[in-house]
């Protein structure tokens, strides 16, 4: 071949590449994960690189609040997560680090009258507990990365600007970038493909002590009522939620992390370091979202928060159609049951592959 022959092929090659490359992103599912990125490792993680591992997710960013850790330190996890797995092109977006209303401190009174909140995040299970503005030695080496110079709340308005009825919120955490976005501009939950949701508990059969005696009080939701309420009392175009009824029937156990820890990849060893066994509260929902067919059951409710201070502040409430007080609560599709063994098998995938895009 000569080399003019030779730079031609080349150079329609490369306008090949240039016209597919948005084509193949216009085919994938437009998607900001709102997480509350403790780490390293754990659900929150995995949950995240479920979604950025997927070929069918286009990350858009990921927006950070305070949950099961304070926001800074899961900022700068979230950070190392990315450059870890070569996806550093994914902005980090810090979110609220306090509730609208409740506190550490108004937990405190009221644990005095009502009885002990046995998680509380941040404010309770740190590694070390510490304040919120204090950012511990991190295992897995600290970011060289820095956060996006904009508040999520803006960021998520943007996003559904520029994208109407396109973007999948995935809420993994508590809702206080929600509901922050939706204070800010009232179009925001509207201008959505959709609201995909971890959080909730309406009757788990479990004998776990977190909800034996509690069993309608659930983290992310209880948090920040206030920020939940006003979430679900938005026009959502569609809520999905995967509560811990469902949640509780899974379970990270060591031959899940050894079947991970087979694979060579970046992502697959990060999660074979530092994943715990239990729950897969969040990896299920963000699964479940990319593969819809592990869900085998589900109902429609109207679903809503309690924001009276006194025993029921943060529990959740539900009734079935035609019984809902009609006060602005949104119907809901709530999973039920999962194919459990189609679950494990797409999460271990989801761990293992190749990152889409890594650098």
């Amino acid at each position: 071949m000569t080399a003019r022959k030779c730079c031609g092929v080349l150079l329609l090659l490369a306008a090949v590449i240039g016209i597919s490359s948005p084509l193949l992103a216009q085919g994938k599912n437009k998607v900001i994960i709102d997480q509350d990125c403790a780490g390293p490792g754990g659900t929150d993680m995995q949950a995240v690189l479920a979604i950025v591992n997927s070929p069918k997710a286009d990350v858009l960013g990921i927006t950070v609040m305070t949950g099961d850790a304070w926001r800074d330190e899961e900022v700068q996890h979230t950070l190392r997560l990315l450059e870890i797995i070569g996806r550093t092109d994914i902005p980090v977006v810090p979110g609220a680090v306090f509730p609208i209303v409740n506190s550490k401190e108004s937990t405190a009174r009221w644990e005095k009258l009502y009885g002990k909140v046995v998680y509380q995040g941040a404010w309770n299970y740190g590694k070390p507990v510490h304040g919120p503005f204090e950012v511990p030695p991190m295992p897995e080496g600290a970011p060289t990365t820095k956060a996006a110079n904009e508040d999520a709340a803006h960021f998520l308005i943007r996003m559904v600007r520029q994208y109407p009825h396109q973007v999948t919120i995935y809420a993994g955490g508590p809702l206080m970038n929600l509901a922050l976005a939706q204070m800010i501009d009232p179009e925001f939950a509207s201008l959505t493909k959709e609201l995909i949701v971890m959080g909730g508990s309406i009757h788990p059969m479990t004998d776990d002590p977190e909800f034996a005696t509690t069993p309608r009080r659930e983290f992310n939701f209880w948090l920040d009522p206030e920020s939940s309420y006003k979430v679900f009392h938005s026009p959502w175009p569609r809520i999905v939620v995967t509560t811990v009824d469902i949640s509780v029937k899974t379970n990270m156990d060591k031959s899940l992390i050894a079947q991970i820890a087979n694979s060579a990849t970046p992502a697959a060893q990060y999660v074979a370091k530092y994943a715990q066994t239990g729950y897969l509260w969040d990896e299920l929902a963000a699964a479940a979202w990319l593969d819809p067919g592990i869900i085998t059951k589900t109902t429609s409710l109207y679903m809503d928060i309690s924001v009276d201070h006194g025993p029921s502040y943060g529990d959740t409430i539900v009734w079935m159609p035609g019984s809902q007080p009609g006060l602005g609560e949104q119907q809901v599709v709530i999973q039920e049951d999962l194919d459990k063994e189609k679950f494990y098998s797409e999460f271990v995938e989801l761990m293992t592959r190749p990152t889409p895009g890594a650098k």
